[in-house]
């Protein structure tokens, strides 16, 4: 009989424990860390993405500038179309993009290297990757000392941004990215343009910061609250993950909160196949206005300074080509 009271009474201080770490992890839910000056805000802005939506780019890039009047953005700087050809630089596109941001007083982030944002995630030219992988990571410091020292003098340049998120290995078609290659590429970087300073993002959900907390000046990370999954159907961070998280992470590794900056905030969909293969009512299921609402709510109370927010072509293809302005004139409040 004792040795069923004492097993009865360890479980019962087990399940007393669970209900108190339960009850202690959801009560962060209620922390709100946002102050009263507010956040600012930005896009981020990928040409190829706005052709892909069957829209012109040029149109969408000064509809942000003009419409929605953002002023501070984050451009992805493709390697396979600034660099199509060994030693034949393209600098047109870019050089518009920051002559039209700098005539606006806009400020702009670059995002620069072999991974950056909008999938595939690596843009890597074909003559680049021929040679086997350490010819193909010569040529990635090559191509960034061409493009550094061309792009140092922008006037609308604010940071750059050396890859993205370089170690979640789970997500984009890229070969694994060693961090004395990183390493490598963030030195470069510097000691081409001592002025500008450097950001270095890492998954906001899976990764540590570890590794990459004290890589780069800024620290950025992404916050995404619905997720597709093939195996699984939609996940919603929203039942479980508190903006609280981000700050108990940004203790752990003692980095400065304004040091670190919501880089991609989702207010797109996340679909399981392609976007314009998935039916709109699909799209909507992972981002509605609501859940835009709430997703940039949740960001605000991370209490992080800056936050970027990711689908602003994706508005924009709503407003044109599906006929709801919704998504565009929520975030023309936002901007205000």
């Amino acid at each position: 009989m004792n040795y069923f009271k004492k097993r009865a009474r360890t479980i019962l201080k087990i399940l007393l424990l669970l209900i108190i770490l339960i009850s202690g992890w959801y009560s962060l839910f209620l922390l709100d860390f946002s102050s009263l000056r507010g956040p600012t805000y930005g896009v981020s802005y990928a040409s190829t993405y706005a052709e892909y939506l069957g829209l012109e780019p040029k149109t969408v890039y000064l509809a942000l500038l003009d419409d929605l009047k953002v002023k501070n953005i984050r451009i992805s700087v493709f390697w396979n179309q600034t660099e199509p050809q060994k030693d034949t630089m393209n600098f047109d596109e870019l050089d518009w993009l920051m002559k039209e941001a700098a005539i606006r007083d806009v400020n702009v982030i670059l995002a620069v290297g072999r991974r950056v944002p909008r999938w595939p995630e690596c843009h890597i030219p074909a003559w680049a990757q021929q040679q086997g992988q350490e010819q193909e990571d010569k040529y990635l410091l090559e191509y960034l000392n061409k493009l550094i020292r061309h792009g140092r003098d922008y006037k609308a340049l604010r940071m750059w941004q050396v890859e993205n998120e370089p170690y979640l290995y789970t997500f984009g078609e890229c070969p694994l990215h060693h961090k004395k290659l990183l390493v490598r590429e963030i030195d470069l970087v510097r000691q081409l343009d001592s002025v500008h300073p450097i950001m270095i993002t890492d998954s906001g959900e899976f990764g540590s910061w570890l590794r990459t907390r004290n890589l780069g000046d800024y620290l950025g990370t992404s916050i995404y609250r619905v997720v597709a999954q093939s195996w699984s159907g939609y996940l919603k961070y929203g039942g479980f993950i508190p903006p609280a998280y981000y700050r108990i992470k940004t203790f752990l590794i003692r980095k400065p909160v304004n040091k670190i900056i919501v880089s991609e905030l989702q207010t797109e969909p996340w679909t399981t196949k392609e976007l314009l293969k998935t039916p709109l009512s699909e799209q909507l299921i992972s981002m509605n206005l609501e859940q835009f609402n709430k997703n940039i709510d949740f960001a605000r109370r991370t209490g992080f300074s800056e936050i970027y927010l990711w689908g602003a072509e994706w508005w924009y293809y709503m407003k044109i080509k599906q006929n709801d302005p919704s998504f565009w004139e929520e975030a023309r409040e936002l901007f205000k």
